[in-house]
């Protein structure tokens, strides 16, 4: 896909924690079964430790522990780049001192 292009997005209804819900996507289709099947898997193994919990306080706990998902792999990812980029810069050192 080129810069500025944008994908139809397509309907899918999906069942969420025993709720059926109607979204747009501009993914396919094994990709939103795939986030759907992960966030009710993570809604089961926190139902299965959090019993008798209402559905919105589990959502609300699978949505903080995904979120602090994402922010660990986002300073993984800010770690590396930033390794990449220190090392990137010494090679570079290294071959100019070497000229």
């Amino acid at each position: 896909m080129k810069y500025g292009e944008q994908r139809l997005k397509k309907r899918f209804n999906i069942k969420v924690m025993g709720q059926e819900f109607s979204v747009l996507s501009d993914r396919g289709d094994e990709y939103v079964e795939g986030v759907v099947k992960y966030v009710n898997d993570r809604a089961s193994e926190l139902g299965f430790v959090s019993k008798g919990i209402p559905n919105i306080s589990t959502a609300i706990l699978v949505a903080l522990n995904i979120a602090d998902e994402l922010f660990k792999l986002k300073e993984e990812k800010e770690t590396f780049y930033n390794q990449l980029e220190n090392r990137s810069q010494n090679l570079i050192n290294y071959i100019e001192e070497r000229r």
